[in-house]
């Protein structure tokens, strides 16, 4: 369920669009503001697409398309597994994410008139490197935008607890049972997400391993957890229950695979198996339950989905919480059909999609 990264400098944009079967893509530019943005519409046959906002400074226009094409398929896959009413969308503002003042504002605005052009198709939201002040100068231009201060508010709480939720069903399906007080758990990335995670978790009396590029998220979570600090490059080699990514993609790979002492893999970091098709199966041949981290990490849609509908903070908590018997079911169906767990998410997300696609082609016939 991703475009190949790697191919992308070799491959057409519309080959690139055919490949991850993308519907829109939308490339808006105003110089005189600094502002070159893409808009990726991958599918809505179940609701608008809805996705955030990364404001990078991508190293070739390439990196970028591929970047807004692959998050915006992966919201598709998110928002049909967790059985939202949305599609998958996401976009990408090529520039310095340092940019402040006047600049910033203009540089948001010009987005915003972006997300207005395809008429409520796409609804953003903040994403890395943007905020909900980024998100007011958006709102200046169009109305579909979400996370507005005073809103559905900072996502990483429900986020984490969505995580939170998600490895309690993978220990459910690993161990028979979902307790985690004695489990020693290896948190990679203690930034919003993982420091909110490790604070559910060390509330159950789970035992932690953590670490992270900067030593302060680290210190703060050793003195208020009673975490033990690891090297950033040992995480990997930390013997215990289980491990959470919660920074980077693709940090399973050839080499890490080897060195997990672990019986589950369940985080919140995006795009974790470096290829889906080799290493989802790596995974399952080594023993390792792997929780599919788009079903994981859909707290922050839910969030926000959440805010469209109205719901008050407990309903989108009562709803993140589903990702517990939404994970059992995919574990089950991976387990009855002989797949990896990343293949029977994909197969439940793909059915509803398809589905939505049938009712859509009936409503218009």
């Amino acid at each position: 369920m991703q475009i190949d990264d790697k191919r992308g400098g070799d491959m057409e944009m519309f080959e690139l669009m055919a490949e991850g079967e993308h519907e829109q893509l939308v490339l808006w530019s105003e110089p005189r503001f600094g502002y070159k943005g893409i808009i990726s519409l991958h599918d809505t046959s179940l609701g608008p697409g809805l996705g955030g906002t990364r404001f990078w400074n991508y190293k070739t226009e390439s990196e970028a398309l591929v970047d807004a094409l692959r998050l915006a398929r992966g919201m598709t896959y998110k928002a049909a597994v967790t059985g939202l009413a949305l599609g998958g969308g996401k976009s990408v503002i090529w520039g310095d994410p340092r940019v402040s003042g006047v600049e910033r504002e203009m540089v948001f605005r010009a987005h915003g008139r972006a997300v207005e052009s395809l008429g409520g198709r796409y609804i953003t939201a903040e994403d890395v490197n943007t905020s909900p002040a980024d998100m007011a100068f958006i709102a200046l231009e169009t109305d579909h935008v979400v996370g507005l201060e005073g809103t559905s508010g900072d996502p990483s709480p429900v986020t984490a607890y969505g995580v939170y939720r998600g490895i309690k069903a993978a220990a459910m399906a690993r161990y028979g049972d979902d307790a985690l007080g004695g489990k020693h758990i290896a948190v990679q990335g203690l930034g919003s997400v993982g420091y909110h995670l490790c604070e559910d978790l060390a509330g159950e009396g789970a035992r932690l391993s953590v670490a992270d590029i900067d030593t302060g998220r680290v210190d703060r979570v050793v003195k208020q957890f009673g975490a033990q600090a690891v090297p950033p490059d040992v995480i990997f080699d930390v013997d215990a229950d289980i491990f959470a990514p919660c920074a980077l993609g693709a940090v399973v790979n050839d080499e890490t695979i080897p060195r997990l002492k672990v019986d589950i893999v369940a985080g919140a970091a995006n795009n974790q198996l470096q290829n889906t098709a080799k290493h989802g199966p790596a995974l399952l041949e080594a023993g390792i339950l792997y929780a599919p981290d788009y079903v994981l990490n859909a707290g922050g849609l839910i969030n926000v989905y959440g805010e469209l509908q109205g719901w008050s903070l407990e309903q989108s908590l009562q709803k993140t919480g589903e990702i517990y018997d939404t994970l059992l079911r995919i574990f089950t169906l991976a387990e009855g059909e002989g797949v990896s767990p990343e293949e029977a998410a994909s197969r439940l997300a793909e059915e509803r999609i398809e589905h939505g696609r049938h009712l859509h082609r009936t409503f218009l016939s």
